[in-house]
């Protein structure tokens, strides 16, 4: 069995933003030139997060929507952790769409189901923020 593993790192320009990752990740599978294996993709921020969905604009502006309610930005006296920082929202939504996924890997590319892709999702961005990709399998 081997192992390959690569960081990508992304210039997150907003403080929320969803990036399709699909591409990125495609190109370090191949890379790897693993054919049968696991492909584990995670954010190595606490405000951020790795997820699979499908890539439609409108679904997108829904979980902004859905996820606004469930942990509104402001006001930032609401949360206990905003003291010297204004992002306690962005760890509870990283929370709620979680830190990585697995995906397998089949005939050397990502063995995906209809419409499956990979995102990643900033919640507290404006600065340089980086994703692990780690392949393991023959």
């Amino acid at each position: 069995m081997k192992s390959y593993r690569k960081e990508l790192w992304f210039e997150i320009t907003q403080r929320r933003e969803l990036i399709n990752i699909t591409p990125q990740v495609e190109a370090v599978v191949s890379e790897s030139e693993v054919q049968e294996g696991l492909c584990l993709v995670n954010a190595m921020h606490i405000s951020a997060s790795v997820f699979i969905n499908d890539d439609e604009s409108g679904l997108h502006q829904d979980m902004e929507v859905w996820l606004e309610k469930l942990a509104p930005e402001k006001p930032h006296s609401q949360y206990r952790h905003n003291g010297s920082e204004d992002n306690a929202d962005a760890h509870l939504k990283r929370t709620i769409m979680g830190r990585e996924v697995v995906v397998a890997i089949t005939k050397g590319v990502l063995d995906f189901g209809p419409w499956e892709q990979i995102f990643y999702g900033e919640f507290d961005g404006k600065r340089k923020k980086r994703v692990l990709v780690k392949i393991v399998g023959e």
